[in-house]
């Protein structure tokens, strides 16, 4: 099981705090619209996002057929299609699924036995 590229989407109180924070620990803005309350910081291959007023806990994020540089992998990766099937057929539970009649981008979200978010997020 390929999961593709790992984040940390976090939910901020203040945008401008939270990335001049992150700045200090020498994260750089990648991506993103002030604007629109959400940047994608990157430390080397680390990522994280920063998203203001969007959802209400930090989530694990994992976008298959993405490299840490959010371009796509030459080659094969697991469709999220695929992910969220193996995931069903084991008993996994979705709080929201990607229409697997599709193909392309598509996403589903699956919360952890703690509470906690896992966003599945394929952009290609």
């Amino acid at each position: 099981m390929q999961l593709g590229n790992f984040s940390i989407s976090l939910s901020v109180k203040d945008l401008e705090a939270s990335r001049a924070f992150y700045a200090k620990l020498g994260f750089e803005v990648f991506g993103g619209v002030a604007e629109q309350n959400w940047l994608i910081l990157k430390n080397g291959d680390h990522t994280i996002g920063l998203f203001q007023g969007m959802f209400e806990k930090n989530t694990l994020t994992f976008n298959p057929g993405w490299d840490s540089n959010a371009s796509a992998i030459n080659g094969n990766f697991t469709d999220v299609r695929e992910l969220q099937k193996s995931l069903k057929e084991q008993g996994v539970e979705l709080a929201m699924e990607v229409d697997e009649d599709t193909s392309g981008p598509g996403s589903f979200l699956a919360i952890d036995p703690d509470g906690n978010p896992i966003l599945v997020d394929q952009h290609v």
